[in-house]
């Protein structure tokens, strides 16, 4: 499978990972739909690589299913799915202000996983009905966890929670999948300058960058974006996760 002529939904797309994603892909030529809450950026972002946009709540599955559909009408079919929306909130187990309140923990998980995996079911229904590569390949999802799913640190609880179960379900759902052709792969991304982080003091990202064994530096969405391209085009990956994290591993 070729990036040039592939046809790609990509959540979270009108920032961050995900819109390096979208960038990248465009840029070789592949079709885009954009999936983001963020209307304005998002349009933003479609009108600059030359994509669509669909404003989309991954959590909600009319509005899910209308996005597919959206990006079925405008493309013609969908061969690749790169899940990257998500939150994170910084709360300890039980903190000064007492436990960690209940609905933040249930709406990281609502977004990182129950979203991740609602997208990817929908779109799974529409990647199975393109036709078949020589060797069945239909198409693929790439999802995006953290390397905060193996060693998540203090006030990580739900979002370390969230990504580990998108670990958990790469290689069940590649088996699931396997008979229709869709390929699944996880990303663990490490430290990286999205724009969170980027609104972070330049002496607290240093200290970040410090940790990174090598390089020591951030990561930057465009090696999550190069990396997720090279996903789809190898195409003997298949239910596995990748940690690109300059071998970080957080104490």
């Amino acid at each position: 499978m070729k990036i040039s002529t592939t046809a790609a939904v990509i959540t979270g797309g009108a920032s961050g990972l995900g819109e390096a994603t979208a960038r990248h892909f465009a840029n070789l030529g592949a079709q885009i739909t954009i999936l983001d809450r963020d209307a304005e950026r998002g349009k933003k972002v479609a009108a600059d690589i030359g994509g669509h946009f669909a404003e989309t709540d991954v959590t909600d599955e009319a509005s899910v299913q209308a996005a597919i559909d959206l990006a079925m009408a405008r493309m013609g079919r969908i061969s690749v799915c790169v899940n990257c929306a998500g939150i994170a909130y910084g709360i300890k187990t039980v903190g000064r202000d007492g436990p960690h309140p209940l609905d933040a923990f249930k709406r990281t998980i609502d977004i990182n996983l129950v979203g991740t995996f609602n997208v990817s079911r929908l779109a799974a229904v529409a990647i199975a009905t393109n036709d078949p590569e020589p060797d069945g390949a239909r198409g693929v999802i790439v999802n995006t966890a953290s390397v905060a799913a193996f060693d998540g640190q203090k006030g990580q609880v739900a979002y370390a929670a969230s990504k580990g179960g998108i670990v958990g379900m790469t290689l069940p759902m590649a088996r699931d999948l396997a008979s229709t052709g869709i390929r699944v792969m996880t990303i663990a991304p490490g430290i990286f300058m999205t724009p969170m982080l980027a609104g972070l003091p330049e002496e607290v990202q240093a200290s970040l960058a410090a940790d990174v064994p090598c390089p020591a530096r951030l990561g930057t969405p465009a090696e999550y974006a190069a990396l997720a391209g090279f996903i789809t085009e190898a195409g003997y990956l298949n239910g596995e996760v990748i940690r690109l994290d300059g071998a970080l591993r957080m104490r």
